[in-house]
């Protein structure tokens, strides 16, 4: 059976295509242990697992370019072509938390440039960007991104299409990385951030 991959175009419009087999690059189902090529910033051994197949984080205070337990790995070659990565993110606890928040975030030149999450918003759960309200439990993101740009995208349920939250351009590719990761949790209470079936894939041309 072949892939159906959301492809945005510049315009804004969307069309499924099925694009002659994306390319599996890298795939973690966190299968007892981290895959080959993470690395933590800031790491807190005592707040992050591995549980029935998924990697589970705190949500500790902090803000991004303070967050615990940032899970960081290369980013793709953009100067390579078209790359997608996907992981589907879920709150073990109803956030409580103003900017409670968790899913994926590049980085270039060492510092955080954008941002793909479900988060708590004045007592609301949104996708950032778009501010795209969501309340479903698990969230699978995409975020799609080529040489010059980036392009944040979800699904509202398991069997919908990926919408798109928002696209916006990229520097130069170098020094590129990407992370899961969740912060702006409570001081005072334990909550955990699921994150399963992490995968980047080449888009074909």
């Amino acid at each position: 059976m072949k892939r159906m991959l959301t492809i945005v175009v510049l315009c804004g419009a969307s069309l499924s295509v099925s694009a002659a087999e994306p390319k599996l690059v890298f795939e973690d189902g966190f299968d007892g242990k981290l895959g080959d090529g993470w690395s933590w910033l800031r790491e807190d051994p005592a707040a992050w697992r591995i549980k029935d197949g998924a990697l589970e984080i705190q949500i500790q205070p902090g803000a991004a370019g303070t967050v615990k337990n940032a899970l960081v790995r290369p980013a793709p070659d953009r100067r390579a072509g078209s790359f997608a990565i996907d992981v589907t993110v879920t709150f073990q606890q109803k956030p409580t938390q103003q900017y409670e928040q968790g899913g994926i975030t590049w980085y270039h030149g060492g510092k955080p440039v954008f941002k793909l999450v479900h988060e708590r918003i004045d007592g609301e759960l949104f996708i950032i960007p778009g501010r795209k309200p969501l309340t479903a439990e698990a969230v699978p993101l995409r975020l799609i991104v080529t040489a010059t740009s980036w392009t944040a995208q979800y699904r509202a349920g398991s069997e919908s299409e990926f919408e798109t939250a928002g696209t916006g351009s990229l520097p130069e590719p170098g020094e590129d990385q990407v992370s899961i990761q969740c912060y702006q949790g409570p001081p005072d209470a334990e909550h955990w951030m699921r994150f399963d079936d992490f995968r980047i894939w080449k888009l074909a041309e």
